[in-house]
């Protein structure tokens, strides 16, 4: 049992056993009540023209309160185990709560649209307790997402945490030579992309569905090229495309000096990942950057979001390779 603890948030596993359970009971409830009013076989699947799968009332209930309460379980239970980042276990609780009261709300338009109706193949899901409940759903999860507090527990990110403490107190200058930052395009060019592709895509979507998931797709992908992750210590240099998939790795020792300047896409092949004339660059946009050049001649160029960045960055480069090189 003490292991247990020691791994697993126990409020919020109560919270994710209860609630499901709980939201559904209500759901029976009410479906009970509304009962008299609903015709023997409820619609449980709509077209155009009305009802066109039908189930037994009991099958209805039963089989939408195990829905709610599995679905609800499933994505609750992510947010139990406390060696799980906080951040996560916040998004899991507010999706878990998301997830639930929206299948209640489709299961509830269900039966509001077929109450007062002989024939369920007249029926259709009631649009304003959907539009509601969806809603509710929505914003009510977005609020557990910040309402909810994980108990504070020590975890392997605290431990990491501590022994960058120490070798930060044993090596003063440590701290000094780490720099990350981010860098993107200008926001006009993702204004751009949300009207020249993003738009559309949603236009597409209406007539031809797969069509413009494709175009929206393509659109991400196109913005991620503009939009990375820098990393400088004494390793060296590490690019990282949309901040997670590196793209760029450049040791310290390969590194003979850097300089900040102020460059022209075109000059080295465009925007995004480029290899061009002995160069290898990722850059988000013209402007502020840092040029990098290699002991073995190859170049590397790599935005900087602004010239103080640029400056901090290649001054950063220049010291760990001289600290790589011995000087």
């Amino acid at each position: 049992m003490g292991k247990l603890r020691d791994s697993l948030d126990f409020r919020a596993l109560r919270f994710a056993v209860a609630f499901p359970l709980l939201l559904a009971a209500a759901f029976v409830v009410c479906a009970l009540m509304l009962r008299p009013e609903l015709p023997d076989s409820l619609a449980v699947t709509w077209n155009a023209d009305g009802g066109s799968s039908f189930a037994p009332f009991g099958a209805y209930v039963a089989g939408g309160a195990s829905l709610m309460v599995l679905a609800g379980w499933l994505v609750f239970v992510q947010a139990v185990p406390i060696s799980r980042p906080a951040i996560m276990r916040r998004l899991m609780m507010g999706l878990g709560l998301m997830v639930s009261l929206f299948i209640t709300a489709v299961l509830a338009a269900g039966l509001v649209g077929q109450a007062g109706l002989a024939d369920a193949r007249s029926s259709h899901v009631d649009a304003t307790v959907l539009a509601l409940g969806a809603g509710a759903a929505l914003s009510l999860g977005v609020v557990m997402v910040f309402a909810f507090k994980p108990d504070p527990r020590w975890t392997p990110e605290d431990d990491a945490a501590l022994e960058a403490e120490r070798i930060r107190r044993e090596d003063p200058g440590l701290a000094d030579d780490s720099l990350k930052l981010w860098v993107h395009a200008r926001s006009s060019v993702f204004v751009m992309i949300c009207v020249a592709a993003v738009f559309p895509a949603m236009l597409i979507s209406v007539a031809v569905p797969w069509l413009g998931a494709l175009v929206f797709g393509v659109a991400i992908l196109g913005a991620c090229f503009l939009f990375v992750r820098v990393k400088a210590d004494r390793a060296g240099l590490e690019v990282f495309l949309a901040g997670v998939l590196r793209v760029l790795k450049v040791p310290a020792v390969d590194i003979a000096a850097a300089t900040p300047a102020e460059v022209k896409a075109a000059d080295f092949g465009g925007w995004g990942l480029r290899h061009h004339g002995g160069a290898t660059a990722m850059l988000v946009s013209s402007g502020p950057a840092v040029v990098v050049r290699q002991l073995n001649g190859r170049r590397v160029a790599l935005s900087a979001g602004s010239l103080a960045s640029a400056d901090r960055l290649a001054g950063l480069l220049n010291r760990v390779a001289d600290r790589a090189h011995g000087q």
